[in-house]
Parts: structure tokens; C-alpha cells; sequence
């Protein structure tokens, strides 16, 4: 048993260096969205808190969540390879 404990750790220590590589790595669109963040919102991207892929109609998608270095947050979305992203900022909302 604690030569399977062992195997099992040494199998994380070596995929963890290929986990953070594949974080690092941003898609194209990402930087895409970082440019026009800071263009059209003077936003500087903190970080993102949800991105996605997808496809409709045939065309790719492309949706994010993110938060600017001064805590606001936008909603940012774009249908297809080019044109500009559609970003919202999310608000407080009440009922």
C-alpha cells in the first residue's frame, strides 16, 4: 500500500509542471479582449473569473467574465473570429 502512496506522488510532482504550463498559456482571443479592455473601458484585466468557448450557428463564441485592477467587473462577448467584443459592466442589482 505505501508503495502505491508513493507512485501516486511521484505521478502529481510530475504532471504539475505540465498543469502550469497549460495555465500560463492564454488563448489569442484573451490577449484580443485584454487590448480592448484598456481601450474602450480603461479597464486593465486583474484577472478572469470565467471563460468559455463554444459554437452557434457554425461560428465560434467566446464569453468571459473578468475584473478590472480597479474592481469593477464586465461581462464581455463576441460571436465569431473578428470584430470587437460586446462588454457589460455588471452592476449591483436588487429586486
Amino acid at each position: 500500500m505505501n508503495h502505491v502512496k508513493r507512485l501516486t506522488a511521484a505521478v502529481l510532482f510530475c504532471a504539475m509542471p505540465l498543469a502550469a504550463v497549460a495555465q500560463s498559456e492564454n488563448p489569442a482571443w484573451i490577449e484580443s479582449l485584454n487590448f480592448e479592455m484598456e481601450k474602450n473601458h480603461e479597464c486593465e484585466v486583474a484577472y478572469y473569473l470565467h471563460i468559455k468557448e463554444g459554437e452557434l450557428g457554425g461560428k465560434k463564441t467566446y464569453e468571459a467574465r473578468l475584473q478590472c485592477v480597479d474592481g469593477r467587473q464586465f461581462d464581455a462577448s463576441r460571436i465569431g473570429e473578428e470584430g470587437e467584443f460586446t462588454a457589460k459592466l455588471c452592476e449591483v442589482q436588487t429586486c
